[in-house]
């Protein structure tokens, strides 16, 4: 790379076009750009890849470039030319005279370095066998085999271009010492190829197929009871003889279910795909790792592609042909189209197969009631299940028991009791308990509630681990817009409320209101309801908590609104189904990842309908073989068959076909895509009724009468008096589906909801859920682990136009990932890669918007704010609402300060190290992907 390129510097008096004479006789403009790019280097070489993210360097660098470019067209003539070799004079002269002699001859060999490369190289040399010994398991010792660790790299860089085999084994080689263990040198591979990842994403790939190769040591070994090593060419017959010996072994370890073994499992060995244990990143691999993949006395029995075999066998137990599905099953989850949620992954084909993420219930209002309540929820988070529990009907403090003739302690002391609950069953170890509790806004205990994730108060009445929500009627948006009276009741006093909405709810509440005013209601409360907004509001600021969902959308559109009320979302704010006393709703989940069926020109129709039919079978057969921990949740989902098939790598399909996410084009691709999504998932289910019959609550649903999720809008609309802003476009031929749903009917009461996906979306390797792109380049945290996350798209991109180097990769740190502030970064990379942080959140709101026309329950929506105030959230949430979103979710706002900068390589590519993370959003928000936060899937 020479120091030229093309640009023109002004100086004060006039300005002067430089030009570059480069060294093979061509010319250019000059751009002092070029010099800063090189300055960087020199301060990287000296100080390390932290220098170029400190002030101190970026302003020493800005200066002194400053004084080259003043220099060099300084000397006379508005039009002159000038050697190559006098800029880079400059810049020594320069360095010199500030003082950094060490930066300047850091320049001077990197100078020199340029020159020997322009000439022909000696063949390099073969590196050398260090005279390191390796200790085995059995105490044993051998030489390093270098040789071994070639052709283990070799074919973990194979087909990737821009991974260095010799590289990674040289850092390999660095880490390792005289004595080290086996398995430590399998750590080193493994971590040499990380440490190259924040440079070049194709290494996350050979990153996961080094830990391949320790995995399938490691499963091999533990099936055939004998040390085995196999590489990834072997495993195409490998894989035949290890399947069935994996599924005795598991079926006598008492972890897989027996009914199993009934398969022709040389049939399935036959259709699996070796090659796709290629298709993981290092994030997903290690995730699966760490997780998911089955074992014994953590000694990994199970690989890859036995996993997502044996789920799809788990899902395919009841079927006719069960061979024949669970091959379409496995195709659709290895080949990354589809993936179930962490419960059908943990769950599936073994001996305990709780299947379903999510599990909504109502609490009672008496103390056996809500004791049962927080039973359940004990019970139904053991097996990976995320709750949302309705705690609207207890009563409020101050008010009377009459068992007792006492006063109630109103509902806080129970939510600390159900905090504490979840805290306590950590589903084994896999992940944190996690629940939700959901409050509607009449409820005296409201304010109080609001304070619940507050840092300050009585410890005794605040849940630091329990999400909580609004649960808000239409008639408190309409007080809150005309700026009226808002009034507090306790439940007891007002029984009707709980299971009204829209015209019957304000008609009920104007009632009680009445009621309250003659004296013949106890305990009331009168607020501003203006007031009693912007609290909600400034408290979901400062605590993230509680969420703003809203009832009447909810239930509204409901296609169930025959057979009950719901009462509250779940955990993630997706799932919104009736919930009753004697039923618990449940829901199974998976996603689609979109951009598997996206190409430049668009989304590929056949392939994503093949895709949702399939799932759609998935997740109805989940159904029949749950394992079910409470009568009230197997109860409710027998009846009612509710799935929920959402959609992650929404971004990348995006950047697939170059539109941003702040842009019209985006708005309409969402539009599109869940119009199609919509469209496959309620026909297959219907398919599946002519098949199999139609749930048992069928008959007087919005289904039976015709009313598809498209129609239902009327059904707000009207209830709102028209005050709702929702784009009824459409494209495919709706009156043929619901002429369809009509004859045959729905296997399923509820078909859609998008959840997060945080996990299954790492897995797959794509963005999560709807989510726009956090960081172009930063460290994610979760259970497994620090992982360096670069965007690939915009790495190909900056590679295509000459900009991706190590200052690039210094600036992507310095800037958190934002390319704003990046000005050698064309408009257009700045605009298509714009993070969260930089998009106005109202795009966010008007895609969500489009997709919810299509949805039966709901969306996990993420809000974005740099800069939050007052007017700022009043103005997104009043449009959420009025643009007729069902619910949000978290409310993600940034620091005022940043943490530290360090490099990635020096945290997370090396043995021992300790790693840091670039800042993720603080405050008043859930961290993206965080450990402890299992609202996702």
């Amino acid at each position: 790379m020479t120091i030229a390129s093309q640009a023109v510097h002004q100086t004060a008096e006039q300005p002067i076009q430089l030009t570059v004479v480069r060294r093979d006789g061509s010319s250019t403009a000059f751009d002092q750009t070029k010099i800063s790019v090189a300055m960087t280097k020199a301060f990287l070489a000296v100080e390390g890849a932290d220098a170029a993210t400190t002030h101190r360097v970026r302003d020493l660098v800005a200066d002194l470039t400053g004084r080259v470019a003043d220099a060099l067209t300084s000397r006379g003539d508005a039009r002159r030319s000038v050697q190559v070799e006098d800029i880079q004079d400059q810049v020594e002269l320069a360095l010199m005279r500030a003082g950094e002699h060490q930066v300047a001859r850091a320049y001077v060999l990197y100078r020199e370095e340029r020159t020997k490369a322009r000439t022909p190289a000696d063949p390099a040399g073969v590196t050398a066998k260090p005279a390191i010994t390796v200790r085995a398991a059995d105490g044993s010792a051998a030489p390093l085999d270098v040789d071994r660790l070639r052709v283990i790299i070799a074919e973990a860089a194979d087909g990737l271009d821009a991974v260095d085999p010799e590289q990674i084994l040289d850092e390999t080689i660095g880490s390792c010492y005289d004595g080290i263990a086996q398995h430590e040198v399998e750590l080193a591979l493994v971590m040499a190829a990380r440490s190259y990842v924040e440079t070049e994403p194709q290494y996350r790939f050979a990153a996961a197929r080094l830990l391949l190769d320790q995995i399938r040591r490691e499963a091999l070994g533990r099936v055939h009871g004998e040390p085995r090593q196999a590489s990834q060419a072997d495993m195409a017959t490998a894989y035949a003889d290890y399947f069935p010996r994996y599924v005795q072994l598991g079926i006598e370890a008492g972890q897989l279910d027996p009914r199993l073994a009934e398969f022709d499992l040389a049939r399935l060995a036959a259709a699996i795909r070796p090659e796709r244990d290629l298709d993981f990143a290092f994030l997903g691999l290690q995730t699966l790792y760490d997780r998911y993949l089955l074992h014994i006395d953590k000694v990994r029995f199970e690989l890859p592609q036995a996993l997502f075999l044996r789920v799809a066998m788990g899902m395919a137990l009841r079927e006719d042909d069960r061979e024949a599905k669970a091959i379409e099953f496995y195709e659709v989850l290895s080949s990354f189209r589809f993936m179930a949620s962490t419960p059908i992954l943990f769950n599936s084909g073994t001996t305990r197969p709780q299947l379903s993420a999510c599990f909504l219930t109502t609490v009672e209002d008496d103390l056996a009631g809500i004791f049962t309540g927080i039973r359940n929820n004990a019970l139904l988070a053991k097996y990976s299940g995320g709750l949302g529990n309705d705690w609207t009907p207890v009563r409020g403090i101050g008010a009377r028991i009459r068992g007792t003739n006492g006063e109630s302690q109103g509902v806080v002391p129970f939510l600390k009791i159900a905090n504490d609950t979840a805290v306590a069953v950590n589903q084994g170890g896999k992940r944190k308990g996690a629940v939700c509790a959901y409050l509607e806004t009449w409820h005296i205990d409201i304010e109080e509630f609001l304070d619940l994730r507050k840092n300050t108060g009585d410890e005794r009445r605040r849940t630091h681990d329990m999400n909580t929500a609004n649960w808000v009627p239409d008639l408190f948006m309409h007080r809150v817009e005309a700026d009226g009276e808002w009034t507090l009741f306790s439940p007891d006093e007002v029984p009707e409320l709980h299971d009204l909405y829209g015209a019957k709810f304000a008609e009920a509440y104007r009632g009680y209101e009445e009621a309250a005013d003659r004296g013949e209601i106890r305990m009331f409360k009168r607020v501003r309801a203006v007031d009693l907004w912007r609290r909600m509001l400034t408290v979901l600021f400062e605590t993230g908590h509680p969420w703003i969902t809203f009832k009447d959308a909810c239930n509204l559109r409901s296609p169930q609104q025959h057979a009950g009320v719901v009462h509250s979302s779940n955990l993630c704010t997706e799932i919104t189904l009736n919930t009753t006393l004697d039923e618990v709703a449940v829901c199974n989940l998976g996603s689609v990842n979109l951009v598997a069926h996206v190409t430049p020109q668009g989304l590929d129709a056949e392939l994503l309908r093949d895709t949702v039919h399939a799932a759609v079978r998935m997740l109805d057969n989940t159904i029949d073989v749950n394992f079910y921990t409470t009568p009230e949740s197997e109860r409710s989902n027998l009846r009612h068959r509710p799935i929920s098939l959402g959609l992650m790598g929404f971004a990348d399909a995006l950047f697939t076909q170059r539109i941003p996410y702040t842009s019209d084009a985006s708005v309409d691709f969402a539009d599109r895509s869940m119009e199609q999504l919509s469209y496959y998932a309620i026909e297959a289910s219907s398919d599946l009724a002519a098949e199999r019959g139609h749930y048992e609550t069928y008959d007087g649903s919005l289904w039976s009468q015709g009313i598809l999720p498209i129609d239902s809008i009327d059904l707000l609309r009207t209830a709102r008096d028209g005050d709702l802003i929702v784009d009824e476009g459409k494209q495919l031929d709706w009156e043929a589906l619901r002429a369809k749903v009509r004859r045959d009917g729905m296997r399923n009461s509820n078909v859609m909801a998008i959840a997060p996906t945080a996990t299954i979306s790492n897995i797959c390797g794509v963005s999560q859920s709807i989510e726009p792109t956090y960081s172009n380049l930063f460290v994610k945290s979760n259970m497994s682990g620090e992982f360096t996350v670069a965007n690939p798209y915009l790495v190909a991109d900056l590679k295509a136009r000459g900009l991706w180097d190590q200052v690039m990769v210094s600036d992507l740190k310095y800037h958190d990932g934002v390319l704003a502030g990046i000005e050698r970064i064309p408009a257009d990379l700045r605009e298509l890669y714009a993070t969260a942080f930089e998009i106005d959140p109202m795009w966010l709101v008007k895609a969500a918007s489009r997709r919810q026309k299509w949805i039966d329950q709901a969306q996990s929506l993420n809000l974005y704010m740099s800069a939050p105030s007052g007017r700022a959230l009043d103005e997104l949430y009043r449009s959420a609402w009025r643009h007729g979103l069902k619910t949000t979710y978290y409310l993600r706002s940034q620091s005022a300060t940043h943490v530290e900068k360090s490099t990635l390589k020096g945290t997370d590519g090396r043995l021992n190290a300790v790693p840091v993370s670039l800042p993720e959003p603080t405050g008043a928000v859930c961290a993206i992907d965080d450990p402890d936060c299992e609202a996702c899937q």
